[in-house]
């Protein structure tokens, strides 16, 4: 599932050398399907994803089964994927996630914060800083654990609710992150309304208050079709990290205009084409897309799957 000599590489200037992706398929890409994945499923889709060079690939959610059903199967799933050599975080919403995800040996944890009171109270039935106080004593036991910390910020750049948010109500929450001792933070467009010049804006402000670009990751729904622009803008920016779902799964349950989030394939395409490595196998990670998007009964929305796969065809 290749072209060959395509895309051709033409580097641009002013761009890092290599990304990390931040494979989020198996966790941000699955919670959302109208059917359950059965946990062997989702356990070679992992491995495949790993076969195919991604080297961090989000596996679950430590999550109440109330809230996110599809992951009810986190403690069944962990021991599957844990002894693959590859970063392997989950989400941790609380202390009872934290603690559930800590016995099974998990190495890197993520938490979910939000930059608005009503994706807050949305998401997690807490006022702002209700949520992150109860995140503190979550950071804290897992760096006292030696255990990486990700912090995740939903609605950086426009809310369902309330609509702009304005810049300075994103940078306070991400810098309240970085001192409860997040090693990294997540920028999210959760309903994809950002746009190039807003991404730019953004992580300028954040270097301003003191927060490295080197420990920036965005995160950017393509609800809009501005993805890719806009994660080109952040790559312009210095930020080498970038979360992206294999085929584009994904959504967010609790905001419904939030379509799926930007494919891997389609972020390694353009990656490629400027010369910037990633490790990734395109052809192989396309393929692992095709399979996991016939266990879904459904076509894969990323573009890159359906012409690489359709000239296969």
């Amino acid at each position: 599932m290749t072209v060959n000599g395509l895309p051709m590489v033409v580097p641009a200037s002013g761009l890092p050398a290599r990304v990390r992706i931040h494979e989020v398929g198996a966790r941000d890409g699955l919670q959302n399907e109208k059917r359950t994945v059965p946990t062997e499923i989702k356990a070679e889709f992992i491995r495949r994803l790993a076969g195919a060079g991604l080297t961090t690939i989000e596996a679950t959610s430590f999550v109440h089964p109330k809230w996110v059903p599809r992951l009810a199967d986190a403690e069944q799933l962990f021991p599957l994927v844990k002894d693959l050599d590859v970063a392997l975080p989950v989400l941790v919403p609380n202390q009872r996630g934290l603690d559930r995800a800590l016995a099974l040996g998990a190495g890197r944890v993520a938490v979910f914060a939000s930059a608005t009171e009503s994706f807050a109270k949305a998401n997690l039935n807490r006022t702002l800083d209700e949520s992150l106080a109860v995140f503190e004593p979550v950071v804290r036991q897992a760096k006292d654990r030696g255990v990486h910390v990700r912090g995740y910020v939903s609605m950086c750049f426009g809310d369902p609710w309330e609509g702009a948010v304005p810049l300075h109500q994103v940078a306070r929450v991400c810098t309240a992150l970085r001192d409860m001792g997040c090693d990294e933070l997540s920028l999210g467009d959760t309903i994809g309304v950002a746009t190039p010049g807003h991404v730019l804006e953004l992580l300028s402000l954040l270097n301003e208050k003191g927060v490295p670009t080197n420990v920036v990751g965005v995160h950017f729904h393509d609800t809009y079709g501005q993805a890719l622009a806009n994660t080109l803008a952040a790559l312009q920016h210095g930020v080498t990290t970038v979360d992206a779902s294999a085929g584009g799964l994904g959504g967010c349950p609790y905001a419904k205009s939030a379509t799926g989030n930007l494919a891997t394939e389609d972020l390694v395409w353009m990656l490629h084409g400027l010369g910037i490595e990633t490790g990734v196998d395109l052809g192989r990670l396309t393929a692992t897309s095709v399979w996991m998007a016939a266990h879904l009964d459904r076509p894969s929305p990323s573009r890159t799957v359906r012409a690489l796969s359709h000239k296969d065809q």
